[in-house]
């Protein structure tokens, strides 16, 4: 019996090694550079947190300090992002944190953390599928939600109350387009990361043409003077919710960073991974901490009602 159990513990337990000589030997095609690696972890860390996470932050936890709230959350990212790097150049292979953590704790635990990424992937590639069918239904007055209501009704307390076939059919396309190869996909993705790149710099520099300094400086008596739908109303200045509400902002803007780490997925896949992985996760944090910190810069400093 004790016998059985060391051997269930050795194989719950047991490291995968990989043999020096074939570590950088991959049968996938090693296509990426680190140009493309930044844009997939851009494009997957600067999603659609930035166009709502900002706004809820400042509104209810943090107002003005906001921006502190995602340079704690930047500077949490970066440490996490120099474990993803280091492993991301000695064990240049598909699977991101399940091969790290096979390599380095077990099999258990790595069969955990697997199971985990995919049901992360799976949920998060819904979400935003179905955020972006609402946001092109709102377009187009609804039409898709009341066709679907009407003709797919689902009749569960659980789920939707109608089949999503427009997100649905978002899904589909992308997968076949990931099928096509990795370097086409990259391309896409290139494009659609310009594109929301584009998007969100048009709104920070037309943000500045409306920003007013007092809005980092409201007295408590100015307060009275706000009305918002919400009626969370802060004490003012530049904490009005004190450092508390900042560091409660920045466990929340933490979530913005997420995403960064599927640079790492693409380790067979990339040219001189040793270089490429850890300077492509660095330039990712940099440029999303920049963007994030701008926009709440424009947003604090543009909508008073906020705060």
């Amino acid at each position: 019996m004790t016998s059985a159990m060391y051997s269930l513990y050795d194989n719950l337990t047991r490291k995968k090694t990989y043999d020096t000589n074939t570590l950088y030997v991959s049968e996938l095609k090693r296509c990426l550079n680190v140009f493309d690696l930044t844009i997939l972890g851009i494009g997957s860390t600067l999603g659609t947190g930035i166009y709502i996470l900002t706004g809820q932050v400042a509104h209810e936890t943090a107002g003005p300090s906001v921006v502190l709230s995602f340079l704690i959350a930047a500077i949490a990212s970066v440490l996490a992002g120099l474990c993803y790097a280091e492993f991301g150049a000695r064990a240049p292979r598909a699977g991101s944190a399940y091969t790290y953590t096979y390599v380095s704790v077990g099999e258990i635990m790595a069969f955990i953390i697997g199971w985990n990424m995919v049901l992360e992937y799976v949920i998060g590639t819904a979400s935003t599928a179905r955020a972006l069918s609402a946001y092109f239904d709102s377009l187009i007055n609804f039409t898709m939600k009341n066709f679907f209501k009407e003709h797919l009704p689902l009749h569960s307390g659980i789920f939707s109350e109608y089949a999503d076939l427009f997100a649905m059919g978002l899904c589909l396309i992308i997968t076949l387009l990931l099928t096509i190869g990795i370097k086409e996909s990259a391309v896409l993705n290139s494009v659609l990361t310009a594109v929301n790149l584009i998007v969100v710099t048009t709104v920070i520099i037309a943000g500045l043409t409306e920003v007013n300094g007092h809005n980092w400086n409201i007295s408590p008596n100015e307060i009275g003077n706000i009305t918002n739908s919400t009626m969370i109303i802060g004490k003012g200045g530049f904490f009005p919710f004190g450092i508390e509400g900042t560091l409660a902002g920045a466990a929340t803007c933490f979530y913005a960073f997420v995403g960064f780490d599927l640079v790492a997925t693409a380790g067979e896949e990339t040219k001189n991974p040793q270089r490429a992985i850890p300077f492509s996760i660095c330039l990712t944090l940099l440029v999303c901490s920049i963007v994030y910190c701008s926009v709440s810069i424009v947003i604090t400093l543009m909508v008073r009602d906020l705060l």
